[in-house]
């Protein structure tokens, strides 16, 4: 392998040059100037005015390859520097600097390293992109496969509510069809969110109309709400609203998340308060459930609060949560 070239020893053997040129060349002026006899006095005239013209020369052409020298290392650095500060875009990577391997010294040296880096981190890139595209499609063939059994599950469950079994066994059949249902909603959720995360599920955000919005999500909720006797304190101003810009079907799974796990872990509480607050631009949702804490993390609501928050992330906006022994409250609201 080729011995890098030093910067430091080819610095120091510009400074060699220079201090040993001028006694050589003081000498030979010296030489030639005393060799006249007859007017020794012009003579060490004219050498003190060569030998100053000299000195004056040999500083400036000094400074001036000093200068040089300097400017084109700091040019090389800062481009090296901009190469390793660079953002590079979603799809590509840091373009790698280039080098002169003819005649390398420390600063190229430094750039093949990072020229290696790059690589380095293209290629665990590229394994992480493969191995998350097939983390994506294991989980959408297994939410695919497992559906099948779980629809026989129903069946044999269908077949045995018509015969003659005790209310113990009626009861334990119906808790069996309601744990079916559940897995089926959380391998959808499951899939949904595997979905979002590989970037195929379409973000078309448009300005939103959000007192509009929730006031439809309310109205296609209020059966459901009616039919568990939840108690709905609704204040969405009819005249009043803010716009966000966010995808309306997204926003519209985020509210549909909410009121889900309302229904799901908070119906015991029989109320639910739903306000659009105009002046914050904020979604507040309250119930007066057992809490989050204790009911939807517990029971498997993660799953669809992670896909809530990656959705809200992805608008700009974001969902604080407050919950107690009392009840829940979550605010919508900008990031």
């Amino acid at each position: 392998m080729k011995q890098p070239r030093s910067l430091f020893r080819h610095f120091l053997k510009l400074h060699f040059l220079f201090i040993l040129l001028p006694p050589l060349v003081l000498l030979v002026f010296s030489s030639f100037f005393g060799s006249s006899e007859h007017e020794p006095r012009l003579n060490t005239l004219n050498l003190f005015y060569v030998t100053v013209l000299l000195f004056t020369c040999i500083i400036v052409a000094f400074v001036v390859l000093s200068w040089l020298f300097f400017w084109r290392l700091r040019r090389r650095l800062t481009r090296l520097q901009e190469a390793m500060s660079a953002t590079p875009a979603a799809d590509s990577w840091t373009e790698p600097v280039l080098i002169q391997k003819d005649r390398m010294d420390e600063i190229d040296q430094l750039g093949g390293s990072f020229n290696r880096m790059i690589k380095q981190l293209e290629d665990s890139r590229k394994r992480e992109h493969e191995e998350e595209g097939l983390r994506h499609r294991l989980i959408a063939n297994l939410s695919h496969d497992l559906r099948t059994p779980l629809t026989i599950l129903r069946g044999h469950i269908t077949r045995l509510n018509k015969e003659s079994i005790s209310e113990e066994g009626q009861d334990s059949l119906t808790e069996m069809n309601d744990t079916i249902t559940r897995v089926g909603e959380l391998m959808d959720d499951l899939l949904s969110y595997t979905l979002l995360t590989s970037g195929k599920h379409p973000f078309k955000p448009v300005s939103t109309d959000i007192g509009r919005l929730v006031r439809a999500s309310v109205a296609a909720w209020y059966p459901v709400f009616e039919e568990h006797d939840i108690q709905l304190d609704v204040d969405i101003p009819a005249e009043e609203t803010f716009y966000w810009e966010a995808d309306p079907g997204w926003m519209t799974r985020v509210l549909d998340n909410v009121f889900q796990n309302i229904v799901r872990h908070a119906a015991e509480g029989k109320y639910a308060s739903i306000v659009v607050d105009v002046e914050q631009e904020l979604i507040i949702v309250a119930d007066r459930g057992p809490g989050m804490e204790r009911s939807s993390y517990e029971r498997g609501a993660g799953m669809g609060l992670s896909i809530s928050h990656y959705m809200l992330n992805t608008m700009k906006l974001k969902a604080d949560y407050t919950s107690s022994e009392n009840g829940t409250r979550v605010a919508i609201g900008r990031a």
